[in-house]
């Protein structure tokens, strides 16, 4: 007897019949990690005890007798995979290296035949790292680890993908190329399979490539053999998880594809000959409605690229295109693509089978029923889709060709039996899959008017009330399902209406049919809203009234909302993490035996989806010679093929299609393997040690080796029979069959670890059985209860739903758990391959969702409700129910039952958490798999606890509304809401209530509820506050509760109750917070929403933000029902500090923002006001008025009337000094204002420039005044009106001649004079200057200008008056302001602050200690570099005050301000800047000497005394110390901003002497040097001789011009790029400095300039600088020059830069 035995991942049996593979991984445990290395030479007893520890022992066997013991062989090394041909193996070793084993006819010279025990290495592949192996009936093949493929043996039809050989000796490579990309890639290969002619490989891409001969491949093509691995068209874009090889044809399992790829809509006709796909016939009693469409191509291509096999006709050789999703169109078809449900031809005698008697897998037929009929039925819309369909009948001829058909089969016996067997038949454990995750999702189906009309029209008069539905045929109620998709249908129950139950009581037919199959319509991946069905209902005139008067009534009831039970794509957070359950199976190639499972016996070209497994949830499949199996979720096996020796499982007919195996109740099958005719089973028991179940043919000894049919002396199982030697094997991890022989290999339980792993699996297994009978047998049906939304009202059904959700998501991922534990049994078993421990989260998270959805339909009374429709469905006897709820008692309640049944699934966390902890008890304690497991455990035992509690607050509330006597119940029950206590029994009372009050305190789990009599109040949690009160002081057991609008004390009656009460309030409000509930007290700070009820300022306001003690205290936002909102901080309850707050406009659509300060609830300090009607208000608010500094903007450059007005505001009204810009009538106002009104003295300038100063009275120019136009023809005297004189003036011209006396009239238009005309004398000159008129005498003085400007900035340092105030309190007030305003910028993104600025201003936070102690020159330097800092940013006070003094002056004296009459008040103005800020700055460093005071130099060494004395060295005039100005030290940070606008007044005012000067500086700057130095009189000696140009020595000559002092002339030009007076003359020394160095390069000796030969030189510099507005220049560093440095060297250089000016004016050329 010829043994042969392998362990690992993957084996593939070959023998004449066909080929089987199979995957498995195989990796030792850590801690049983070993290689067995030496061979036994005798057989061991199975069930042995091996100390050594091993992993993976095969142990290999023929047939079923008991007489069999399995035999037991050792491996050197560990084998990680073997594959199984006709008569030879391979194996896959560790370390990657590749044995064969048996007959070898393509190794010519080398050895022939070798026996299991002595496998010869592949050395070909050695080198390569081999990761997986396969074998056909002659050929094998091998995949590397970098995805490369190796393939050797019989290549006569190409299966080894090589050209030319007829065989291949050796591994040898073969490319599988990509050829649509350039050039070709390789494609990685994740795992092969090979069968009789041809071989598949399954790419990381998850897609299949096929190689060999036959129909088998898949490929469109007609050429064979195929030598180049090619692309299966049909399954690209799909992810195809495992391919199989039978003899001669091909499996796949495929992921479904996402709902949005599969909604596609189907044809009317078929794509090759033009026919309808549909057809229906109307007979005398029924109708045929049949999808038998013959397409004489045999394939069909549909015009979306999908293929359809017509049944009666053989493939074609040459398809056109490459189809992607095929349709099945057959007679025989076990289901109708597209939306057709269909009832199943076959059917055997057990079609009532019972439930399971433990309630574990409760299946109520092994039949097609269930494998097919209930699922297609109810995938309306599937892979197949729904669409709309044009079904008329068919002509005579295709009737008569069907009814042949039909009468040639013994199809219509079955149909018949059927009928028959149809009263008394259960609901099908599958049927009404809305649960189930695995549908495939579709579209509803959308019919046209034609496909309906030509339906009714042609049934209408033949439709009687009669409607059987035979084979192949569509019950009626299924096509109204089909048309309205808001119809219910009962599946697998003929026609569905009372003529489908001869002789069957009509209660028992109502029944069944109301209760089985409610929502057939529904698209099972995404159960959409039934009205959308309702919305498209058409009449059927002529065909319904006929019908049922009682299925027109459930045709047209309206239904509540589906539910979708069944996750899409399962869990969203699982991802890639767990298998996937929701797979279709494709097959194709020879059908003769029915292998493919399509319903009949013809081959397939391509790839066709078997649609009744769609819904299966498979995730394993196998191909034996012509038998084919699916192993599903649900620890069923279906299978379908050859059944000539039993191997199927089951002994019905027929077997085309895929039906259940026969196997005992509570077994649990989770691997399968498929011999030549026989199948073996690997499944869970009683116990959690894996049982073996055998189904096929019997093999005698002697006679095994010749495959043969069932002969005399040959006998084979009925169905599966259990093996009885397997408990001896251990605990078996896979099981593999192939030719007669059969192979399991199994673990020894080491440590207990195995047998904990196998515990796990196995429990999650059965778990996952026990949620679908619930899923299928309570909760669907008890869902499509017509009675149910009654029943249980709209509120109730939405929560049942939300639960059927919860319960469906929680299926789903145990059952794609279970597939995930039982693959690590499989291949790695692992602690770190167990999901549940690396991503625990997605498991707690779904028991907590579901566990909550339970406990709100329990508080809500759901389940009370659901009693009685439970009661009319389950009957007073519900077994079922008891059984499955596992419930022992007696005359137990219905709805107790239920709430028993439903919180079912929490027992189950403590059972993760057994066995985690009983996984852990196997490793030590200090590694890192008991650390995983403990904390494993740990979490879900405290979830269980946890959850446990939920149960009781959920029921104890319950019991609670039950008991409510109020009529406040519908107010205050809610789902989510559960009670903690109540103080029903006088607990707690009221402090000073009224003797006869009735005051009743609930506390709930999110609110504190206060009854009294009829009315009641409730507290938010989050929103309360409950402080103990000290008993020693009251003698009461009082507690303080604090609410944000009402604070109250309730006493208890002890103070153990006190106790009680202050822990449930400080519990549950922690709860409400953060969901914990841990903490001993609720933080007195917290965030929260609160609507206010009582407030008047903020009644039904709501806030949402922080709280502190019951007040809104930090940042927050406030909404009023008016519209208003307040986003800011608040402070006790007001706002307080910086917020956004937008009230709506009651006149327009535009809303009133401010954006600011606030104080005590009260816009308060610095803020932006943008009205609705376009002003924009900037500046100081107090107690919500503008008071202080601001501008206020109103219209715009294109309204009415658009103007600026930016001063001083006093209680919302303009008064002290300002300045208004009258943009419309081109005036500037510069003055003092009171109530909104020009008041007091004043300056207008207008854009025509004219200028007036003088009184203003009234808002009017009224009083002395003195007025001068353009010309400068000036009036100085009484005004009355705006431009208007009144009284007695002098009016002098601009050539000097003068009026004297009254005048009146508007400037302008024409005055009248009475008064003397005076024309003085020529030569008086002096007389001229005594009528000269001094401005600014009757303008605002400037130190009282902007004082608001500074009041406020000495206001944030602390004082209320200038310099009243503390000098420590300013710094501390400058710190705070700067970490305020750096907080507050770092919570709004927009204000982010750069990292520079944020440096600055993370130094000035500190107090500087310069402020204190005498002043050196270091302090005075460290005081000026602080000071530049601080008016950097405006966050700082100076800053601050910086930057608005900069807007007010850019304000005043830019546009029509640039009046060069105002340019002395310009320059009186910054003086009074200068002395006001240094003010301030002597208030913060006292020690600094006041102006004009004297910082002792710091005593320096001799050296710096000697070179004291150098002048080109020495900044400024010897001096004993620094001289302290506030020019100095203020202006570098003031005048920068100032600057412009104060040069274009100096430009205006010195434009005709500029004028002349520049027409002199053009005239003389045409000379060349020599000769322009030569007119300005330079003497020769100071003349250059060579000038460089681009770094050489270049002789002057006469003709050279712009070479001479060239450096200098660039030096002196930067004058106009500097802003302070110090930096001008700074540029002018630095002049003078390269004069000097040019002269002493050509003079030697020590040389000292005279004024005589300086000037000159200097002139002549001065006219090359081309300086444009020299004289402004000039005019400004001697404004505003330190009156220190007027006498010193600056002073001298400036003079002579003076006289250079005025030399230019007056130079004459000659």
């Amino acid at each position: 007897m010829k043994k042969w035995t392998w362990s690992g991942d993957r084996a593939e049996f070959r023998n004449g019949f066909g080929v089987f593979q199979i995957e498995f991984h195989l990796s030792m445990h850590q801690h049983c990690h070993g290689q067995i290395s030496v061979m036994e030479s005798q057989r061991k007893s199975s069930g042995e005890e091996d100390s050594s520890g091993e992993r993976g022992s095969l142990h290999t066997w023929k047939g079923y007798s008991y007489s069999v013991t399995p035999e037991r062989v050792l491996l050197s090394r560990p084998v990680l995979q073997a594959a199984l041909g006709t008569r030879h193996g391979v194996l896959l070793v560790e370390g990657g290296q590749v044995y064969s084993f048996g007959e070898f006819p393509w190794k010519q010279s080398q050895v022939s035949e070798v026996g299991p025990l002595k496998p010869v290495l592949e050395s070909a592949l050695s080198g390569q790292r081999v990761v997986a192996v396969a074998a056909g009936s002659f050929h094998s093949g091998a995949v590397t680890e970098d995805g490369g493929v190796h393939m050797w043996g019989e290549n006569s039809f190409g299966q080894c993908g090589l050209s030319i050989l007829t065989v291949v000796p050796n591994p040898t490579p073969v490319a599988v190329l990509d050829p649509d990309t350039s050039p070709p890639h390789t494609i990685r290969v994740l795992e092969l399979a090979c069968g009789e002619q041809h071989s598949l490989a399954l790419s990381a891409q998850h897609e299949v490539w096929a190689w060999g001969s036959g129909c088998q491949l898949g490929l469109v093509t007609t050429i064979y053999p195929v030598w180049k691995p090619q692309k299966v068209e049909h399954l690209a874009g799909r992810h195809v998880l495992q391919v199989t090889c039978g003899a001669f044809h091909s499996l796949a399992l495929v992921r479904c594809l996402p709902p949005q790829e599969a909604r596609r809509p189907l044809p009317d006709k078929c794509g090759q000959c033009n026919q309808l796909l549909y057809t229906m016939t109307d007979k005398e009693d029924h109708v045929i409605i049949s999808d038998g469409h013959y397409c004489p191509l045999g394939v069909e291509l549909l015009a979306d690229g999908e293929a359809r096999l017509g049944p009666g006709r053989s493939p074609p050789l040459r398809l056109q295109s490459s189809p992607s999703e095929p349709l099945l169109s057959s007679h025989t078809s076990a289901s109708v693509p597209g939306p057709y449900p269909t009832i199943t031809d076959h059917t055997d005698n057990e079609r009532g089978r019972t439930v399971a008697q433990n309630g574990e897998v409760l299946t109520s037929t092994d039949s097609d029923i269930s494998a097919a009929g209930t699922d297609s039925d109810r995938t309306v819309g599937g892979v197949g889709g729904a669409a709309s369909q044009n079904s008329p009948y068919p002509d005579d001829q295709a009737v008569k060709e069907y009814l042949k058909k039909l009468s040639d089969t013994s199809l219509a016996e079955e149909t018949a039996k059927m009928t028959i067997a149809g009263a008394s038949f259960q609901p099908p454990a599958d049927s009404l899959d809305l649960l189930t995750s695995d549908l495939i999702p579709g579209v509803m189906p959308v019919t046209t008017s034609s496909a309906l009309n030509s339906l009714v029209s042609s049934c209408a008069s033949a439709m009687g009330e009669r409607v059987v539905s035979t084979y192949e045929a569509l019950s009626l109620k299924k096509m109204i399902n089909y048309y309205y998709p808001g119809v219910g249908g009962v599946a697998g129950v003929p026609g569905g209406v009372p003529g489908g139950f001869p002789g069957g009581p009509a209660e028992e037919r109502v029944r069944l049919e109301e209760s089985m199959q409610g929502k057939k319509s529904c698209s099972t991946g995404d159960i959409r809203e039934e009205d959308e069905g309702l919305s498209r209902r058409l009449s059927l005139p002529g065909l319904l009234s006929q019908v049922s008067p009682r299925l027109l009534r459930r045709a047209s009831r309206p239904r509540v909302r589906a539910v979708p039970l069944t996750p899409v794509g399962g869990l969203p957070e699982a991802g890639e993490l767990l298998p996937s359950l929701q797979t279709e199976v494709w097959s194709w190639g020879r059908g003769e035996e029915g292998q493919l499972g399509h319903g009949d016996n013809l081959p397939r070209l391509q790839p066709l989806c078997i649609k009744c497994l769609s819904s299966k949830e498979v995730v394993l499949v196998a191909a034996g010679a012509h038998h084919s199996l699916a192993l599903t979720a649900q620890s069923q096996v279906f299978s379908w093929g050859s059944n000539s020796s039993g191997q199927l499982g089951h002994m019905g007919c027929p077997t085309t299609i895929p039906r259940l195996a026969k196997l005992s109740e509570g077994i649990r099958v989770w691997d399968v393997g498929a011999g030549a005719q026989h199948t073996l089973l690997l499944a869970d028991g009683d116990c959690y040690q894996p049982i073996l179940y055998y189904s096929g043919q019997q093999v005698r000894e002697g006679a095994q080796d010749a495959p043969q049919d069932q002969t005399e002396g040959y006998s084979y199982t009925q169905q599966p029979v259990l093996l009885p030697f397997c408990m001896n094997l251990g605990y078996v991890s896979g099981v593999f069959a192939g030719g007669q022989s059969c192979v399991a290999l199994a673990d020894r339980n080491v440590m207990g670890f195995i047998a904990s792993l196998h515990e796990l699996a196995a429990a999650e297994r059965k778990f996952y059985c026990k949620l679908s009978s619930v899923k299928n047998h309570i909760l669907r049906p008890l869902l499509d209860l017509e009675s149910l939304s009654t029943a249980l009202g709209p509120a109730s059904t939405v929560l049942l739903q939300s639960l059927a959700r919860c319960y469906s998501r929680l299926c789903h991922l145990t059952g794609q758990h279970s597939a995930s534990l039982t693959a690590n049994l499989r291949r790695r078993r692992e602690v770190k391959s167990l999901v549940m421990l690396e991503h625990a989260s997605i498991f707690l998270d779904t028991y907590t969702e579901y566990c909550c959805s339970v406990g709100n339909f329990l508080v809500m009374g759901g389940f009370q409700a659901l009693a009685k429709p439970s009661l009319d469905f389950f009957g007073k006897c519900p077994e079922l129910l008891q059984r499955l709820a596992e419930s022992s008692e007696e005359n137990i309640p219905l709805s107790d039952l239920l709430v028993t049944l439903f919180y079912l699934p929490m027992r189950h966390l403590h059972e993760y958490g057994r066995l985690l902890l009983k996984l852990g008890t196997c490793f030590e304690v200090s590694s890192v798999d008991y650390q995983k497991l403990q904390d494993g455990c740990s979490k879900f035992e405290a979830l269980a606890l946890h959850l446990k509690r939920r149960r009781k607050e959920a029921e104890y509330t319950y019991h609670f509304w039950k008991s409510f006597p109020g009529k406040m119940t519908d107010s205050l029950r809610k789902p989510r809401r559960r009670l903690i206590c109540e103080s029903s029994n006088k607990a707690l009372t009221l402090q000073n209530s009224g003797r006869f009050s009735v005051n009743w305190f609930i506390l709930f789990n999110d609110a504190l509820v206060h009854a009294q009599f009829s009315t009641h109040h409730v507290f938010p949690l989050a929103t309360l506050w409950v402080e103990p009160i000290l008993e020693e002081n009251t003698g009461l057991y009082g507690l303080k509760v604090i609410s944000p609008e009402e604070t109250f004390t309730l006493l208890a009656c002890s103070s153990m109750e006190k106790a009680k009460w202050l822990r449930s309030f400080n519990q549950a409000v922690d709860q409400a917070m953060s969901g914990a509930g841990q903490r001993a007290e609720p933080p007195i700070s917290r965030t929260a929403s609160y609507t206010f009820y009582k407030d008047s300022r903020l009644k039904e306001a709501t806030y949402e933000g922080h709280w502190l003690a019951g007040k809104p205290d930090g940042r927050g936002m406030m909404k009023w029902l008016d519209g208003r909102i307040y986003t800011g901080t608040f402070k006790n309850g007001l706002e307080d500090g910086f917020g956004d707050y937008v009230i709506p406009s009651k006149t327009s659509n535009l809303n009133d923002h401010y954006q600011g300060h606030w104080k005590e609830g009260k816009m308060h300090g610095i803020g932006t006001y943008k009205y609705a009607t376009g002003e924009l208000y900037e500046g100081s608010f107090q107690d919500n008025m503008r008071h202080g500094h601001g501008m206020l903007r109103s219209g715009t450059l294109n309204s009415s009337s658009p103007s600026v007005f930016i001063g001083q505001w006093v209680h919302d009204k303009k008064t002290g000094y300002g300045v208004f810009d009258d943009i419309t009538r081109g005036e500037k106002y510069m003055g003092m204002w009171q109530d909104d009104q020009r008041q007091g003295t004043g300056v207008i300038v207008t854009q025509f420039g004219l200028y007036y100063e003088g009184a203003f009275n009234n808002n009017k120019m009224q009083g002395t005044g003195v007025l001068l136009s353009e010309d400068n023809t000036t009036y100085e005297g009484e005004f009355s009106e705006d431009w208007t004189l009144n009284g007695k003036g002098v009016l002098t011209m601009a050539n000097g001649d003068y009026f004297e006396g009254s005048f009146t009239g508007e400037w302008g238009s024409g005055l009248k004079v009475t008064g003397s005309f005076f024309k003085p004398n020529l030569y008086h000159s002096d007389g001229d200057k005594g009528r000269a008129v001094k401005l600014g005498r009757l303008a605002v003085r400037p130190e009282e200008k902007w004082r608001a400007v500074f009041e406020e900035c000495w206001m944030r340092l602390g004082c209320e008056a200038p310099g009243q105030g503390e000098n420590q309190r300013a710094w501390e007030n400058i710190a705070e302001a700067l970490t305020t305003s750096r907080r507050q910028h770092g919570d709004s993104p927009e204000m982010n602050l750069s990292r520079t600025h944020n440096r600055t201003l993370g130094s000035l936070e500190f107090i500087p200690q310069q402020h204190v102690g005498p002043v050196t020159m270091e302090k005075y330097d460290s005081i000026r570099h602080y000071l530049i800092k601080a008016c950097d940013t405006p966050l700082h006070p100076l800053g601050r005050l910086m930057e608005t003094l900069v807007a007010v002056y850019r304000m005043t004296y830019v546009g029509v301000g640039a009046n060069r009459r105002l340019l002395l008040q310009a320059v009186n103005e910054i003086m009074s800047y200068l002395a006001r800020i240094f003010q301030l700055v002597r208030f913060l460093f006292p020690d600094l000497p006041e102006e004009g005071g004297v910082i002792p130099e710091p005593s320096s060494d001799p050296q710096d005394k000697k070179d004291s004395n150098c002048a080109d060295t020495q900044l400024e005039s010897p001096k004993p110390g620094r001289v302290v100005s506030s020019s100095a030290l203020l202006l570098p940070v003031l005048l920068p901003g100032l600057y412009p606008p104060l040069f274009t007044l100096y430009v205006l005012e010195k434009e005709r002497e500029d004028d002349v000067y520049w027409e002199c500086v053009l005239r003389l700057n045409k000379q060349p040097d020599v000769a322009l130095l030569a007119f300005l009189g330079v003497q020769h000696k100071f003349w250059p001789v060579s000038v460089p140009v681009l770094g050489e020595k270049t002789e002057v000559v006469s003709s050279t011009k712009d070479a001479c002092f060239a450096s200098a002339t660039e030096t002196l030009q930067q004058i106009s790029t500097t802003f302070t007076p110090s930096d001008k003359l700074q540029v002018i020394q630095l002049t003078f400095e390269e004069i000097t160095k040019e002269v002493m390069s050509s003079l030697e000796g020590n040389f000292l300039w005279s004024m005589d030969d300086l000037f000159p030189v200097f002139l002549y510099v001065v006219l090359r600088a081309r300086i444009r507005n020299l004289g402004s220049e000039v005019s400004l560093i001697e404004d505003l020059m330190d009156p220190c440095v007027q006498h010193g060297e600056h002073g001298i250089m400036f003079t002579t830069l003076k006289a250079c000016y005025y030399q230019i004016q007056h130079e004459k050329t000659t």
